[in-house]
């Protein structure tokens, strides 16, 4: 299932982590994901909340350069080789993978990934017919709908 992500760009210094999240909890906006990329000068934070509209706003008028994207969220079976089964059917398929990250949740056996795809919607329709959840169960509760 495509879930809107927003990726924001902070200097590498103490505090700018702390800053986000303070923006962020002091308008009951609730993290759903979370990574963070980093290079020496700067770093890029990739996050989804309950509700992204909100919190992309409050982070541009903090200052923040972000921007939005969609990704795409995989429901993995939560057991040993259960994400090399998802990861095996995408590269059988030709579908690459630019980052992967996981969701702050567990649910009757599933991991939840979050991965940005080549092509998210072959990669769901696959997901499905290998019998693999491609659309993550109650995803509007994890992630927030808007």
């Amino acid at each position: 299932m495509s879930v809107s992500q927003i990726s924001v760009f902070l200097e590498n210094r103490p505090g700018e982590l702390a800053e986000i999240t303070g923006l962020l909890a002091a308008q009951n906006i609730d993290l759903r994901a979370l990574n963070i990329a980093e290079t020496t000068d700067y770093g890029v934070i990739r996050l989804i909340t309950n509700c992204n509209d909100e919190a992309a706003r409050i982070l541009n008028e903090a200052g923040f350069i972000l921007f939005r994207n969609e990704v795409t969220a995989v429901a993995v079976p939560d057991q040993p080789g259960g994400l090399n089964r998802v990861l095996k059917l995408l590269a059988a398929a030709g579908i690459d993978i630019a980052y992967m990250y996981s969701i702050f949740s567990e649910s009757k056996g599933k991991a939840f990934m979050i991965m940005k795809l080549s092509d998210s919607a072959r990669a769901e329709a696959l997901l499905e017919a290998a019998g693999l959840a491609g659309i993550v169960p109650g995803t509007d509760a994890l992630v927030g709908k808007e």
